[in-house]
């Protein structure tokens, strides 16, 4: 079977959230450098495994993935066996609150958490430009409703979806310690139980490694 091909960039938040994933399985893959600062994500070999353009890509044979939550999910399913369940599969009550946490983590967590890090952090990075202050102070307020919401849920389970760690964790990984590396990481620090929660599953060692190397 050929090999999966992981393409991305290193310090990027969702090539990040698909190494994770394929560290957590215990999957071999070869990692493909497509650097943004090159323009290599435009160039047409590369428009031929992701049309629109964006990090990352996964190639599993013949087959050829885009969009990393989706990649994660595919991995999680069609890998199961590899490693834990990250979706709880064939428990009903477990895989479906999997699911509802899922979305809450790309609908109502991702938003103002990806502002925010792009504002301070990755413009930063990228370009050296300055954040729009107000967007990040209106983003941090939502940011904070949020966080609210998962303190109150982790006071009554260990992680979001249960006592069991899956995938709904997982996903969140990459904005959380982007935040945690800016003076906003009092959002996780100042709620107890989202606190513990983000010190154990960034001590995984699935994560250890996708984040070896990191420039933040």
């Amino acid at each position: 079977m050929a090999p999966l091909k992981l393409y991305g960039m290193v310090g990027s938040t969702n090539t990040l959230r698909v190494s994770a994933v394929l560290n957590e399985l215990g999957l071999d893959y070869e990692f493909v450098s497509v650097p943004l600062t090159t323009g290599a994500h435009k160039k047409p070999e590369y428009l031929a495994i992701n049309p629109f353009g964006h990090l990352p890509s996964l190639e599993d044979g013949d087959l050829k993935l885009f969009e990393s939550r989706a990649i994660t999910k595919y991995l999680a399913n069609h890998y199961k066996g590899s490693g834990p369940d990250l979706l709880r599969s064939g428990i009903k009550a477990e895989s479906a609150k999997v699911e509802v946490w899922l979305e809450v983590e790309s609908q109502e967590f991702n938003p103002p958490a990806s502002s925010i890090v792009f504002n301070v952090l990755i413009k930063r990075l990228l370009t050296g430009g300055s954040p729009d202050e107000d967007v990040v102070k209106a983003q941090e307020v939502k940011l904070s409703h949020v966080l609210d919401i998962y303190e109150k849920q982790l006071a009554e389970t260990k992680y979001l979806a249960g006592d069991e760690f899956t995938l709904a964790d997982l996903n969140h990984l990459p904005y959380l310690y982007a935040l945690s590396k800016t003076a906003h990481a009092g959002l996780l620090t100042s709620r107890p139980h989202v606190s513990a929660w983000w010190e154990d599953i960034s001590a995984r060692p699935s994560w250890k490694k996708a984040i070896a190397g990191n420039p933040y």
